[in-house]
């Protein structure tokens, strides 16, 4: 085994939380060569890796809003780029149309995806010789690593290894002074996986009273209306400036905790080996959710809105000494 192509273009979570599978098959195979194919949009994610060999991308998202002819012309470049190679294996671990056609155009007589029932567009079925077996019963990230073992022949053992690496580009957008920072990340893509900006608050004030500094980051300018609403509960809250995707990681590993919904940002302070705490309202946690004892828990059951009492309990496991979390040193879904 000398090269694979891993295909995963999209989203900013999901890819962070893909990025363990090249841990996986280099600890397998030492010296294996594991390129990525990603969107151009998380290009810059997937270059946090500091295991991945090289990384294919194009302005696919861009074009299916623009239909410019540049980005044409730089999906066209991509191809190139992408069969400059031939892959022992190609491995699609997203399995919709786009990423089964870039399965398709790279070098290799070993496509592998996902069975058509777990498919997420029927119509990539047509790309694959191979297919992975039936979806494991695990989470969506540590599923995807299991496929890949399946595909490639390994079982992976351990915990995910992230190994990020974040450039040392930009400024902190704020001084990190003697005080712990806790980031709220209160944005999320759909209106339905909400918290209330009342619960946001009463999180802010208790974080404050002990010893906290809270910082809202925000991506949009209904998101900054919010984040200024919630800073509005609680004194001394900032409200970041609008910053890029890696900026807003650095911010992250900065801090000293991250709360938030259930979106990608959550994730990587989960990827970082921050002390985070993830709500899911209306979307399943234990296929979506994170997991680290003492350090990452998910809450909710993505059917009804997780109270504070439940956010701060989390909040305090995330904090807790191992030997005596009590009963909070157990969670369903902190294995």
């Amino acid at each position: 085994m000398k090269r694979i192509l891993i295909v995963k273009v999209t989203s900013l979570g999901d890819i962070v939380e893909a990025l363990p599978v090249i841990a996986d098959i280099k600890r397998a195979f030492p010296g294996v060569q594991v390129d990525w194919a990603a969107d151009e949009a998380f290009a810059e994610v997937v270059q946090w890796s500091q295991r991945v060999d090289r990384i294919l991308f194009a302005p696919l998202r861009r074009f299916k809003k623009t239909r410019r002819w540049s980005d044409l012309k730089a999906i066209a470049a991509s191809i190139g780029e992408l069969r400059a190679y031939r892959y022992d294996c190609i491995i699609d671990i997203q399995g919709v149309y786009k990423t089964a056609i870039i399965a398709f155009l790279a070098r290799s007589s070993r496509r592998v995806g996902y069975r058509n029932q777990d498919l997420g567009e029927l119509g990539a079925a047509f790309a694959y010789t191979e297919r992975f077996g039936p979806r494991p019963d695990a989470s969506a990230w540590e599923g995807m690593r299991i496929s890949a073992g399946e595909a490639l022949g390994y079982q992976p053992e351990g915990l995910p290894v992230f190994d990020l690496k974040l450039p040392e580009t930009g400024a902190q957008p704020f001084e990190a002074g003697d005080a712990p920072v806790a980031a709220l990340f209160h944005a999320t893509s759909k209106d339905d996986k909400k918290w209330p900006v009342t619960h946001w608050g009463e999180v802010g004030r208790e974080l404050t009273q002990r010893g906290f500094r809270i910082v809202l980051p925000w991506g949009s300018p209904g998101e900054r209306e919010e984040a200024v609403a919630i800073a509005a509960e609680v004194p001394g809250a900032t409200v970041l400036p609008q910053m890029s995707v890696t900026d807003i990681a650095r911010m992250i590993d900065a801090c000293s905790l991250v709360v938030g919904t259930d979106t990608g940002f959550v994730h990587v302070a989960h990827a970082l080996q921050k002390r985070t705490v993830m709500i899911f309202v209306s979307t399943s946690p234990s296929h979506f959710g994170i997991a680290a004892p003492h350090r990452s828990i998910s809450i909710g059951d993505g059917a009804s809105m997780p109270s504070v009492s439940e956010a701060l309990r989390a909040i305090d496991y995330v904090h807790s000494d191992p030997l005596t979390a009590g009963e909070l040193g157990h969670p369903a879904n902190a294995a």
